[in-house]
Formats: C-alpha cells, structure tokens, sequence
C-alpha cells in the first residue's frame, strides 16, 4: 500500500528501506543528540561556543557551520537576558515615494524635479553646490552655491529659483529629494505649501531611490576635473566660474545620450514646438519597491519557463 503510494515498487523500496546507513548519516545520528544534550546544560551558549565544548570535552572535530544547521535542525537559540528585541521599523519617511523605479515613464518637462547636494574640497577651498534637474529634459534648471558645511540657504534659494520657473507652466509638479534634514523642514516645505507642487521623498537609507541625480553628480564631476581643469582652480572665485561655465555648456551645448545625443535645452524647445510625440505614460506608472533589476529577473526567468 505504502510503495503504491509513493508510487516505487516494492522491490525498490524494501531494497532503499534495508540499505546500510551512510556516514553522513550516521554523524548527523551522533551530533544531533549531543547538540540538543549540551543547550540543555548550558542553554546560555550558541553554536561556536557548543562546537568549541564539543572539541574539548568530546574530542570530536565539527565545523561551526555544521553546529549551526543542527541548532536550526533542533530549532534552538541561546537564551539570554540582554536579548535585542527587534521592533518593525516606524513609518520615518516624512513625505511618500511617488516615483521609485518608474523614472523612466516620466512624459514631459518639469513634470519631475530632482534635487542633490555634491561638494567640491580642492586644496584649502570647500564649495558646495545644490542642482535641481529636470527628470524629462535633463536641465540643469536651478543651482546655487554654498560657502560653508551644513549651508541651508542654498536649498532655499534654489527651490525659490525653481518655484519662479514653474510659474510658466500649468501642469503639477512632483518634486523629489533625499532625506536630508534640510529637504525635510518645514521651512523648506512651507514654501510650496500652496503651489501646485508633490513633495516625493527617496527612502531612508536608500540612495537607489534617487539615481537620476546620483549619476548626474558622479559625471559632472568628472567632466568638470578632467574636461574643464576644476583641480586647479585656487580659489573661491575660480571654481564657481569653471562650475557655472559647465552648466551653462551641459544645458546649451552638451550632447546627452539619455534624451538622443540632443542637448537638454534643445531638447526642452523641441517639446514645447510640438516637434515631440506627446505620450501619457506617468500617469499610468505602477509604483513598486522591488528594483528594476530584479524585475528584468524575474520577467527573463518567467520567460524562460513559457
């Protein structure tokens, strides 16, 4: 009845029923035992302590990981007092993720702007600079510098910059930026309160939530060390004009890969002509937390299975 069920012949299982017993296991028929003998005596140890009583009271080599997998086998831990006890992780992020990994489906300028500081340290002189980036475009469309560590006026100058420039434009706006303290005050937040403006927060402790700009600062600094000279500015003065020469050339005059080998301010004016297709494609995006490169895994292994 057994074999029928288990769909073997009789022969086979009798044959596998009666078979000698194999050294893997009669070790595990050794070790588990004395594992469950040792926590019961000394509940207070985990596994590498257990593998070291093992090899000194019981002359037996086990490795640490083999002890390891008869503690998971046993379902037993070390008991302790000063246990951590794990709570679930509060809701910390101030404002929701309206993106995630749907960059890609943004349809028209200024619908998503990103925001990031880089710094610059070069010899004596720290200069930081905070961009604002138009998602769609790729415009530098707002900058400003800041003179010192911690620098908070260069946030707020720059978001008023961007507020002017959205004046122009009718549809919302859906502003996105890291956690930083100063993207998340109120004074920074108070002054789009009544515009027309989402605030869009990156995770905390995710900086893959925003690589728009994480890739936008890696290039620009090395295109403004290498191509435009930067290290040898040697002061202050200096370095904002190689910045702001290579911003004024990256909006007017740099081919970018991303928007057709076109220029970001080119590429802006041919939208607004209508020279564009215009395609309704963010508005239909399905936000999700799983990165994109794991769903291009799982979609190229569910196509391997059809």
């Amino acid at each position: 009845m057994l074999c029928e069920l288990m769909n073997v012949s009789r022969s086979g299982y009798y044959k596998w029923k009666n078979r000698p017993e194999t050294e893997q296991e009669a070790k595990r028929a050794r070790v588990i035992p004395l594992v469950e003998q040792i926590h019961k005596e000394h509940p207070s140890h985990g596994y590498r302590w257990v593998t070291a009583y093992i090899r000194i009271n019981h002359q037996e080599n086990f490795s640490e990981n083999y002890i390891y997998k008869a503690f998971k086998y046993l379902g037993i831990k070390s008991e302790t007092k000063h246990r951590v006890k794990y709570k679930p992780r509060k809701e910390k992020d101030k404002y929701p993720n309206l993106i995630f990994t749907t960059w890609e489906t943004v349809d028209r300028p200024r619908q998503v702007i990103v925001s990031d500081m880089t710094a610059f340290h070069i010899r004596w002189v720290y200069l930081e600079l905070t961009m604002y980036f138009d998602v769609f475009t790729k415009q530098i469309i707002a900058y400003r510098f800041g003179e010192k560590r911690g620098d908070r006026k260069q946030y707020i100058d720059g978001l008023k910059d961007v507020i002017n420039e959205l004046e122009k434009e009718t549809e919302p706006c859906i502003i996105h930026t890291d956690q930083g303290s100063v993207y998340a005050s109120i004074a920074y937040n108070e002054l789009i309160k009544e515009k027309n403006i989402a605030r869009s927060m990156s995770r905390a402790g995710k900086s893959t939530d925003n690589p728009v700009n994480a890739s936008l600062n890696g290039w620009i600094k090395e295109e403004l060390f290498i191509d435009f000279h930067l290290g040898e500015c040697r002061d202050r003065e200096s370095m904002v004009e190689v910045i702001e020469r290579y911003i004024k050339f990256y909006n007017s005059q740099r081919p970018c890969y991303a928007i057709g080998y076109d220029t970001p301010d080119h590429y802006y004016e041919r939208y607004k002509q209508n020279e564009m297709e215009h395609k309704d494609t963010f508005s239909k995006r399905i936000l999700t937390e799983v990165p994109k490169f794991v769903q291009n895994r799982m979609s190229t292994f569910e196509n391997k299975k059809i």
